[in-house]
């Protein structure tokens, strides 16, 4: 069960990273502002990785943990994650998702359930970058007031109908907040939100540095980002299952 829970919480940990004024706009001029409001097209198209450091906190279990996330362009990701005072990985190399058991360091494809979601979360800029391409399409729901403060609501829907929404600053045009479906620890679909914070400039890149996320409306867990690089050596075996 100990098992379950922590590949639970990393999975969510994962999708929480994956890994995003006026009714008069059209779906791509908002798409066109968020990518402006990240830094530009120019400067997004030019990262083909980003490797993130940073600590987490399961808040209902006061568990505390630490982790480093490599994405590469365009669908590879690997995160190794240490908590409760055990290391595990969990990856995907582009073809398969994989994991590591914590106990025994051994490791095996991820279920089908869990490949889905993993897979899915593993894409990379391109779902706002070049979304056509990747049969990805985004629906302007309106505005709604969360806390007196408004936000433009997208849907953004996968080839799957699996269907992300986005909560986009009206001012900014950074992303607020984004509610899906995920798995929790016993490979359940919940509603969970992921609120981002903290924005800071990363060699001209604008980043969320603090996430939160809820599942059913409660507080889950807290991730702080202590540090974000772009386009260091990577080397494609690095998410091969080992």
């Amino acid at each position: 069960m100990k098992r379950m829970m922590m590949v639970g919480f990393i999975g969510f940990l994962f999708l929480s990273l994956v890994s995003i004024q006026g009714y008069s706009q059209t779906v791509d001029e908002i798409l066109e502002k968020m990518i402006e409001a990240q830094g530009g097209r120019k400067v997004l198209e030019a990262i083909k990785n980003t490797t993130f450091t940073g600590s987490m906190q399961i808040m209902a279990m006061n568990i505390t943990g630490s982790f480093i996330m490599y994405q590469q362009e365009p669908n590879k990701v690997r995160m190794d994650a240490e908590m409760m005072g055990m290391t595990f990985t969990r990856a995907y190399d582009g073809t398969t998702a994989w994991s590591t058991d914590p106990q025994t360091g051994a490791s095996a494809e991820m279920s089908e359930k869990q490949a889905k979601h993993f897979k899915r979360g593993a894409l990379g800029r391109d779902v706002l970058l070049i979304p056509k391409k990747l049969s990805i399409t985004y629906k302007f729901k309106g505005k709604e007031k969360i806390n007196d403060k408004e936000y433009l609501v997208l849907e953004q829907i996968h080839p799957d109908d699996f269907t992300v929404t986005i909560y986009v600053d009206a001012q900014t045009y950074l992303v607020y907040k984004s509610r899906s479906l995920t798995l929790n620890q016993v490979e359940a679909e919940v509603e969970s939100d992921t609120v981002t914070t903290d924005y800071k400039k990363v060699e001209g890149v604008i980043m969320p540095h603090s996430i939160t996320t809820f599942q059913d409306g409660q507080e889950y867990m807290k991730i702080s980002l202590t540090e974000i690089t772009f386009n260091s050596d990577l080397e494609d075996s690095l998410f091969k299952m080992k």
